[in-house]
């Protein structure tokens, strides 16, 4: 079996791919500028952690059944991606954004220039978004 006959990565891959791309194009249009570093980003409308991490399980849940370890995995692995996402992670991306803030009003005492980066989680929409776009892929490609 090659890797491009592994449905289950394939299918979590192209998730991913679509999600980033998505991403930058609503990224453009809220904010009618092109950053095509949104690209790779992290954070932003839809969540491709979420994309990725659904269309694996649910393609795994197709091909090796619920009852497969493979499916257990993938889904449990799901379930703590999309909370840290909602989480942990979002939380960060709020506090850089206030440091971010406080440095600026200090950067003239500052020898270089410190941004932290913002774009680090997700809210429930657009995780929910993701793992709608996860699992449609998956579906899909089957």
């Amino acid at each position: 079996m090659s890797l491009w006959e592994n449905h289950i990565l394939v299918n979590a891959m192209i998730a991913w791919i679509i999600a980033q791309v998505l991403k930058v194009i609503i990224y453009a249009l809220m904010n009618r500028k092109l950053d095509i570093r949104r690209l790779c980003g992290d954070g932003g409308m839809p969540s491709g952690h979420s994309a990725t991490v659904t269309a694996m399980a649910v393609t795994a849940g197709m091909e090796c059944g619920l009852d497969s370890a493979a499916f257990a995995v993938a889904a449990i692995l799901a379930i703590i991606v999309m909370h840290d996402a909602m989480g942990v992670r979002l939380e960060a991306g709020k506090h850089a954004k206030a440091l971010n803030e406080l440095l600026e009003l200090f950067s003239s005492d500052l020898e270089s220039d410190i941004k932290m980066k913002e774009f680090l989680g997700h809210t429930p929409l657009q995780v929910a978004f993701g793992a709608l776009l996860g699992l449609v892929i998956a579906l899909i490609l089957g």
